[in-house]
């Protein structure tokens, strides 16, 4: 693959700006946020919970518990963030972090305009998170993992900000088998969370490689069926611990 990391960042940031921009979700043109169960979302602004560009819910696997400390990578207009925030309370903290001006913008505008008091962006990458080592009892992530040009640094990043014992619960594209070399140089298709998108098998070598144990990756409906002919992109939940 010859595409650069800094024209994939560069690419995938511009195409997340536009996002916060104009408001638009990754989900279609529903008003209502069909990733999360509506009793997750329902104390939240109609236009913070329905700001979603995930593929799935890391919630449903993260066992959060009040007073952890919580990592959202990729953290975008900060939904993610406010659930946790919810649910550690407020003995509890979350960071969020983005390489986007724009989401952290509209990130932190909405923590101010919502009151919320423990919770924190930071502007960074994932591969080189300003994030202290041993720091973290949960790192999440929705749909971003995937537009890393450079997986395995992230893998290894996660590693060291988490405590001993602490837990990954990701939700993230993957394949059943190789994309076509075509694709992964499609710049617009990094955006789009498909060319950067890892196979099953290599998304946990890698997590397995950083040190990780208790690696799962599972699909999330019946769509990353093994039987597919042709190499396809669907969502999974991934959880591992340290």
């Amino acid at each position: 693959m010859t595409t650069q990391p800094d024209s994939i960042h560069d690419s995938v940031k511009e195409f997340y700006a536009n996002r916060a921009r104009s408001g638009s979700s990754c989900c279609g043109s529903s008003k209502a946020n069909l990733l999360y169960p509506e009793d997750l979302t329902t104390s939240l602004p109609d236009d913070i919970a329905n700001f979603s560009l995930g593929c799935g819910n890391p919630f449903s696997v993260a066992d959060m518990q009040p007073g952890e400390t919580v990592l959202d990578l990729g953290s975008g207009g900060g939904l993610d963030c406010f659930l946790a925030a919810k649910q550690v309370g407020e003995s509890g903290r979350v960071i969020g972090v983005d390489m986007t001006p724009e989401m952290l913008q509209r990130a932190r505008t909405s923590a101010v305009r919502m009151g919320v008091k423990n919770v924190e962006f930071r502007e960074g990458y994932l591969e080189s998170l300003p994030v202290e080592a041993d720091s973290i009892d949960v790192v999440i992530s929705n749909c971003v993992i995937n537009l890393s040009p450079d997986k395995p640094k992230v893998f290894r990043e996660i590693y060291r900000v988490l405590k001993p014992g602490g837990r990954v619960a990701v939700s993230d594209t993957v394949t059943n088998g190789p994309l076509p070399d075509s694709m992964k140089k499609d710049i617009e298709a990094w955006g789009a969370c498909v060319a950067g998108a890892l196979d099953v098998s290599e998304y946990a070598t890698g997590l397995i490689e950083a040190g990780f144990r208790e690696v799962k990756v599972q699909p999330k409906d019946e769509s990353g069926s093994a039987g597919a002919s042709e190499p396809m992109v669907f969502s999974a939940i991934i959880t591992a611990r340290k």
